[in-house]
């Protein structure tokens, strides 16, 4: 593998992490409002929506481990990912777009079901080689924090657009199928212009994943021994699929507990705000007192904050909600920061181990491990949504919910959460046992 060891310029940390804008927006979107499109403005069940969006998702899940092994032979040939970065920023706003643009004429679930599956293929092609280029960037342990600093306040920002902006365009726009028709062509252009211009902005990096590239059969074979990926991938899944519930359930609890479908911004933006202005105090903690210390108190914290919305929420208290949503933000920039900053470490250590520098085969299955997170979160939402009782009505003719709909939504929207950041723990702890020596990350 090929690396710098020099510092990088601000030039080219933040020609990279422009590009974690247009991946937050699609990571964040889907989850936030596609289940909420689906039900309450298509009038689709809430477990043929859930159906919807884990369906494709489980698509990307198989396919972003064979991506990874085609970016990694591409790297070999080419000493470039260039290409499969360029397919996918072209591609998935146009994907993006059409999810929420569906025809009079068509069913709905089916529409937006296809349009979600292509839109999923593209950021499979663009997410994979982006998250691999790390550990191409630089030799330093400490270089490649700050690269996956850049990138966590940029993905951050993608967040803020897709959970604060997303929305309100909605509103702007006259509301109804119309008004996420003109936001899913407004936040596609978004989307666009981050994705390309990282595309553009990394064409300085140079990868060498080894001497001959390997099938995605022999990469996965020679990746599987090692064991503080595997851990620390565990530890990402079960959070991701955490956060993904919490935002799937977020339209919910403030079109139905707290009384206003707008509050779903300002949640959005008290869980996303704090986490990037918090990223530059986790990297310090993490300086000082180690990174796994400090992603356990991370996602401990996150789980705490969960569990005690269930009284403010129940309680329909605004402020109180709010500042907890803003606690768990603060842990939320380190449940991203951190792993993504032990990543790397994994994949040079195992290039000492096997000769092989598997940037693609890893970030592949990283990638696959988080996209099965986001996509089942909905649909674990969904399902608490269906066993609960919950009433799907088109956006004209709204359903009154019954009182265990609204205990539903409301746990899946807390209780849920915090019990998957407790199963994560174990996984941590196993990380920290297994954890590469710098040395070993040199």
């Amino acid at each position: 593998m090929t690396t710098t060891a020099g510092r990088l310029g601000r030039d080219r940390l933040l020609g990279y992490g422009i590009g974690s804008v247009g991946t937050g927006v699609f990571s964040a979107v889907p989850g936030l409002l596609l289940l909420y499109y689906l039900t309450d403005m298509l009038g689709v069940s809430a477990a043929l929506a859930g159906a919807v969006l884990v369906a494709p998702k489980i698509w990307d899940v198989l396919l972003n481990p064979l991506v990874g092994a085609v970016s990694d032979r591409e790297a070999v040939r080419t000493g470039r990912r260039g290409r499969l970065l360029l397919l996918g920023s072209l591609t998935l706003p146009l994907g993006f777009a059409a999810m929420f643009a569906v025809p009079g004429d068509v069913p709905g679930a089916v529409w937006a079901g296809a349009a979600f599956l292509l839109a999923a293929s593209a950021f499979a092609c663009f997410q994979v080689p982006y998250v691999a280029l790390p550990a191409e960037m630089s030799a330093s342990q400490a270089e490649r924090t700050r690269i996956t600093s850049w990138r966590v306040v940029c993905l951050t920002v993608g967040i803020l657009v897709a959970g604060g902006l997303a929305p309100a365009v909605v509103d702007l726009a006259g509301g109804g199928r119309a008004g996420y028709a003109v936001m899913g062509v407004a936040i596609g252009a978004v989307m666009a212009a981050a994705l390309v211009s990282a595309t553009l902005s990394t064409r300085w990096v140079v990868s060498r994943p080894g001497p001959r590239p390997l099938g995605p059969v022999a990469a996965f074979r020679t990746a599987r021994g090692n064991r503080p990926f595997f851990a620390l991938l565990s530890a990402f899944v079960a959070q991701a699929l955490g956060v993904a519930v919490m935002l799937a359930g977020a339209p919910y609890v403030a079109a139905y507990r707290l009384g206003d479908y707008g509050l779903t911004s300002v949640m959005f933006v008290c869980l996303v705000g704090p986490s990037m202005l918090a990223v530059p105090g986790w990297a310090r903690l993490a300086r000082a007192y180690g990174m796994v210390r400090c992603y356990l108190a991370a996602t401990l914290g996150f789980g705490v904050a969960a569990l005690a919305m269930i009284p403010a929420i129940g309680a329909g208290a605004l402020v109180p909600t709010l500042a907890l949503t803003a606690l768990a933000g603060v842990c939320y920039a380190a449940l991203q920061l951190l792993p993504l900053s032990m990543l790397p470490d994994t994949v040079h250590a195992d290039a000492a181990r096997t000769g092989h520098a598997q940037a693609g085969a890893f970030t592949g299955l990283w990638t696959a491990g988080e996209t099965a997170g986001l996509a089942v979160g909905p649909g674990l939402f969904a399902l608490v949504l269906a066993l609960t009782g919950f009433v799907s009505a088109p956006f004209d003719a709204p359903a009154v919910q019954g009182p265990s709909a609204l205990t539903g939504l409301l746990l899946g929207f807390t209780a849920l959460p915090a019990a998957l950041m407790l199963l994560s723990l174990p996984p941590i702890l196993r990380y920290g046992r297994l954890a590469p020596t710098p040395k070993e990350t040199g």
